[in-house]
C-alpha cells in the first residue's frame, strides 16, 4: 500500500512516527508506575499500622484478663493471748440491808420524826403510835391475872383444909386429890394470865416505831392521824418506812453459764455508772450462788460495794467488769469466719499467697473477737472479709487497703480493665 493510500485511511506508519509523541507516552507510563508503587506502599503502611495496632490490643487485653484474675484481699497474723480478760455485765444497786418497818400493833400516827433523806441510827424513833385497843386489852389481862391469882390461893387453902380433914379420915382421898388438882389448875391458870400480861406489854412497847440499823430513810407512807393495821397483812400492807443501809451497798449479778466456771469468790471486779463518767468503784466479789438457773443458764453472784462518800444510790443501774480467769487463748477477728454448707472456715493463706479453706472450732463470743479451740494455730494469716467466689488454692495478693474497684470488676474484687483511647 503507497503512502497516499496510508495517508488517506489516516494510517501513520511506523517509520513515520513522532519523536514528541513518543517521549510523551514514555512519561505517562513513567508516571503510572510511580502512582502504582506509592499506593502499594500505603496500602502496606496501613497493613502494617492495623498489625501493629491490633498487637498492641491483645497485649492489652492479655494484661487486663490478668488483672482481672487477680484477687486483692486485707489479711491478718493471729497470735495466742495471754493477758486476762473482763466481761462486762449489767446490774443494780442495793442497800446492803434494806428494812422496811411496818407497824407490829393496830393504832393511830401520833407523830413522826423522820423523812425520807434523814440519816438515822440503829434504835432511834421514827415515829408515835397511839394503841388504845392493845391498852386496854393489856387492863383486862391484869385483871384476869389478878382473879386468876385468887383463884390460886382459895385453891392452895382448900386443899390444905382437905388434907387436914383426910388425916382425921374426914373425908376419902378422892376428894383430896381433886382438891389438889384444882390447885394445880389455878397455877396454870396463872401462868397463862401472866404471860397474856407480859405479851401485851411488849406489844405496847411497838407504840414507838424505832430504826433496826443505821441507814437513810428511802421511804415515807405514813402522816399523822393515819390509821395502821398490825404487821405487813400478808404483804398487802404497806410499810410505813424504809430504812436502808447505803455503806456497803450490795450489787447482785446473773452471770451466763459461759463464764460460771471462772468466777470465784475473792474476785476483784470495778463497777461504772453511765451517769459518772471517768469514774470507777471497786469491788468484792463476795460470795455466788455455786449453782447454774435452770431458766436463765446463769450463775447469780453478790458483790460487796464500798461507799462511804455516799456518791452511789441504791436501786442506780450499773455496769460490772468481772475479771475471768487468765490463760493462754487463741482469738481471731469475726470478720474473719466463713459459714458454708453449715460449717464455720476461715481463708488461710500459706507463704506461696494460695488460700486454704480451714474448718474451725469456736469457743467464747468476745465481742469483735471470737475464741478459737480447734483448727488453728498461733501466727496463722487469715483473710478478713473475703469475698464469696474465694476458694482453695486461689493466688491472691496483699494490700493494706482494698483496692478501689471500678465499675464492671468481676466478682473477685479484681479492677476494671481501662477503656482504649481513640
Amino acid at each position: 500500500m503507497s503512502s497516499e493510500r496510508h495517508s488517506s485511511l489516516a494510517i501513520h506508519s511506523m517509520g513515520a512516527q513522532d519523536p514528541h509523541d513518543l517521549v510523551q507516552r514514555k512519561q505517562v507510563i513513567r508516571s503510572s508506575k510511580i502512582a502504582a508503587a506509592v499506593v502499594v506502599v500505603l496500602l502496606l503502611a496501613g497493613g502494617a499500622r492495623t498489625v501493629l495496632s491490633q498487637s498492641q490490643k491483645m497485649d492489652q487485653l492479655k494484661a487486663d484478663v490478668q488483672a482481672r484474675n487477680q484477687i486483692y484481699v486485707k489479711t491478718t497474723v493471729i497470735q495466742m493471748r495471754e493477758a486476762g480478760q473482763t466481761v462486762a455485765l449489767p446490774g443494780s444497786l442495793q442497800g446492803y440491808v434494806q428494812s422496811p418497818i411496818y407497824a407490829r400493833v393496830p393504832g393511830y400516827v401520833k407523830k413522826w420524826h423522820k423523812d425520807i433523806g434523814s440519816r438515822v441510827r440503829k434504835g432511834e424513833v421514827l415515829a408515835e403510835l397511839e394503841t388504845p385497843e392493845t391498852e386496854e386489852q393489856l387492863s383486862q389481862a391484869v385483871a384476869a391475872r389478878q382473879q386468876a391469882a385468887a383463884s390460886l390461893e382459895l385453891a392452895k387453902s382448900t386443899e390444905a383444909r382437905w388434907l387436914a380433914l383426910r388425916s382425921k379420915d374426914a373425908v376419902s382421898q378422892q376428894e383430896v386429890d381433886e382438891k389438889r388438882s384444882n390447885t394445880t389448875q389455878a397455877v396454870a391458870f396463872l401462868g397463862s394470865a401472866e404471860a397474856n400480861v407480859q405479851r401485851l406489854k411488849q406489844l405496847t412497847n411497838f407504840k414507838s416505831l424505832v430504826s433496826p440499823t443505821d441507814g437513810v430513810i428511802t421511804r415515807r407512807n405514813v402522816d399523822t392521824g393515819d390509821l395502821v393495821d398490825a404487821g405487813a397483812a400478808g404483804g398487802i400492807a404497806r410499810a410505813l418506812f424504809v430504812v436502808t443501809q447505803t455503806d456497803p451497798l450490795r450489787l447482785y449479778v446473773n452471770v451466763p453459764q459461759t463464764y460460771a466456771q471462772q468466777i470465784k469468790s475473792g474476785q476483784t471486779v470495778m463497777v461504772s455508772q453511765a451517769e459518772l463518767r471517768g469514774q470507777k468503784f471497786e469491788g468484792k466479789l463476795a460470795r455466788t450462788a455455786a449453782s447454774i438457773d435452770p431458766l436463765t443458764r446463769s450463775m447469780q453472784v453478790e458483790i460487796s460495794l464500798p461507799n462511804k462518800s455516799g456518791i452511789l444510790l441504791p436501786g442506780a443501774f450499773v455496769q460490772v467488769d468481772l475479771p475471768l480467769q487468765s490463760k493462754a487463748t487463741l482469738t481471731i477477728p469475726n470478720n474473719a469466719l466463713i459459714i458454708r454448707a453449715g460449717a464455720i472456715k476461715v481463708a488461710v493463706v500459706d507463704a506461696e499467697k494460695r488460700v486454704k479453706m480451714q474448718v474451725v472450732t469456736l469457743g467464747r463470743n468476745l465481742g469483735e473477737q471470737v475464741e478459737v479451740m480447734t483448727g488453728l494455730t498461733g501466727g496463722a494469716r487469715l483473710v478478713l472479709n473475703p469475698p464469696d467466689a474465694l476458694a482453695d488454692g486461689d493466688q491472691v495478693n496483699f494490700v493494706v487497703d482494698p483496692p478501689k474497684v471500678e465499675s464492671g470488676a468481676d466478682s473477685k474484687g479484681a479492677p476494671a480493665a481501662q477503656k482504649d483511647k481513640p
